[in-house]
């Protein structure tokens, strides 16, 4: 039965990342929400996601937008019998940021805002040192979530953390109460504001972003309601990424697409979490960075040369 159910999960991930490549067909049509340009016979369109894509005018057809309340409740309730996990190897990182580039691009972040970072690392004076990723680590046990006044940050039973920022106040508590620094604040206007004007809140991606609001990772769980990898997975060219059900004991890679056992990933490669010694229960796993493919080139080496 656990085989079976693996094989329908790595099935199902299989044929989302074959569609991606699909923009011109109906699921791109139905998710677009907002006409940005027209041209001759073609037409420019903003999707849900975020992307602009451009389609022929024959194939339009009245989008099924989902209301305000529909898009927290479902938000909020989260993917049933689901348990998102996240593998970071640290040896694969080269620092390329094309994860923060297209997280970007998904949440309508300002340059200087990021939901994941890229962090020059060194353990200590001699050690080699390394690149690591932090998104937000989607604790079982989060700190954030406690201090939230207005119940506007919670976590959902699929592992995710998320922020209904139409309930926000921008009180700041939850920064506070993180031990990552996964969370920031929207101080200005939001990127492309005019883009998305009239747009409806979507809960799992949080856009359109609002200013006096927080904004953090969220496993890009709108692209996981529909069966694909977060952004920031597949956007990263050298298989540094795995992310998976845990209920299903499966990750897979976001560059190579491979599928492995989580388990067995995360053992034979002694992974660990960060600040365990807290009692957080992180979501996202290290793989420590032993024999990396790639050379650092960052600015560490050069203060203690």
């Amino acid at each position: 039965m656990e085989n079976k159910s693996r094989r329908n999960f790595v099935k199902k991930l299989g044929v989302s990342i074959g569609a991606a490549g699909l923009v011109g067909g109906s699921s791109i049509l139905s998710s677009c929400n907002q006409v940005e340009t027209a041209s001759g016979d073609t037409i420019t369109l903003l999707t849900s996601s975020g992307n602009l894509v451009e389609v022929d005018k024959s194939q339009l057809k009245p989008a099924e937008m989902p209301s305000l309340s529909e898009n927290q409740k479902r938000g909020r309730a989260g993917l049933p019998n689901r348990k998102w996990v996240m593998v970071i190897d640290l040896s694969k990182c080269r620092n390329a940021r094309e994860c923060m580039k297209g997280c970007q691009n998904h949440h309508q972040l300002r340059p200087e805002q990021h939901h994941i970072n890229v962090l020059q690392m060194q353990d200590a004076e001699h050690t080699a040192p390394y690149y690591m990723p932090k998104p937000c680590q989607h604790c079982d046990n989060p700190p954030c979530t406690k201090v939230c006044p207005v119940n506007a940050t919670f976590k959902r039973e699929d592992g995710i953390v998320l922020i209904d920022n139409e309930r926000c106040i921008g009180c700041r508590f939850c920064i506070a109460a993180c031990p990552y620094s996964a969370r920031v604040f929207n101080w200005f206007e939001p990127r492309d504001a005019e883009k998305y004007e009239g747009v409806t809140y979507n809960i799992e991606a949080n856009v359109p972003q609002k200013k006096g609001t927080i904004t953090k990772c969220l496993f890009s769980a709108d692209r996981l309601r529909d069966g694909k990898l977060p952004t920031c997975v597949s956007s990263c060219p050298n298989g540094v990424y795995w992310f998976g059900d845990q209920n299903e004991d499966a990750v897979t890679n976001g560059t190579t697409h491979e599928t492995t056992v989580f388990s067995k990933l995360i053992k034979d490669n002694a992974a660990y979490t960060i600040m365990e010694e807290l009692g957080t229960k992180p979501r996202v796993y290290y793989l420590p960075p032993k024999d990396r493919a790639f050379p650092f080139q960052g600015e560490i080496e050069d203060n203690h040369s």
